[in-house]
Formats: structure tokens, C-alpha cells, sequence
């Protein structure tokens, strides 16, 4: 039986507690790259000299590693996955101004 997206276990273990894996099936990946918005730019500098969260970027990036994750999670399920073993996540700059984040894992069936 194949599991649907919503039923995808994702960890960070090699194993899954309490399971047995069957079978890898591959590497599996999601990725994104956001830009920041001149606008919301502009507030984050004037935040940015008062002190505080800059909750501008911290929104930008939350939906980033969202956006990811569930990629991620999308690419397993084409392979009929229940679950992915071994994720990580990483983030880069592409340009001052852009950022990409990537999750991935291993893709695996369990019996």
C-alpha cells in the first residue's frame, strides 16, 4: 500500500522507530529560492536600527523551508513512499538579495 503525501513519516534518524525498512527507494529533494520584496526590505532596515526580530525575513524563510519540506515530501510520494530517513536541511545565498533552502532525504517503503 502506498502512503499518501499527509502519511509520509519524515525524520531526521537513519531508522524509523518501531518499523523495519524494506527498501530504500532514493534520494529525495525539495527546493526553493526566495527573493526579498523591496517593500518589506525597506521596513526590515528601519526595524534593523531599532533592534528587535526582523519578522519580515523570519516570514520569508518560514514559507521557504514550507514551500521546501513539501516538496520534498511530493518527490517521495511519486516514489511511493511511507516515509524519508535522514533529512536535512540547508540554506544558501544565491545573491545579496535571495536565499535558497533545500530539504532532503532518503526515500524508503517499510514493511
Amino acid at each position: 500500500m502506498t502512503a499518501s503525501r499527509s502519511d509520509i513519516i519524515a525524520l531526521t534518524t537513519e531508522t524509523v522507530p518501531g518499523r523495519e525498512i524494506e527498501r530504500a527507494l532514493g534520494l529525495v529533494r525539495g527546493s526553493t529560492v526566495r527573493a526579498k520584496h523591496i517593500g518589506s526590505d525597506i521596513v526590515a532596515g528601519l526595524r534593523n536600527l531599532v533592534g528587535g526580530e526582523v519578522k519580515e525575513y523570519a516570514a520569508l524563510l518560514a514559507g521557504a523551508r514550507e514551500q521546501a519540506y513539501d516538496r520534498m515530501i511530493e518527490d517521495a510520494a511519486r516514489l511511493g513512499a511511507d516515509a524519508v530517513v535522514a533529512v536535512r536541511m540547508e540554506t544558501s545565498t544565491i545573491q545579496q538579495s535571495a536565499s535558497e533552502v533545500v530539504f532532503y532525504g532518503t526515500a524508503v517503503r517499510l514493511k
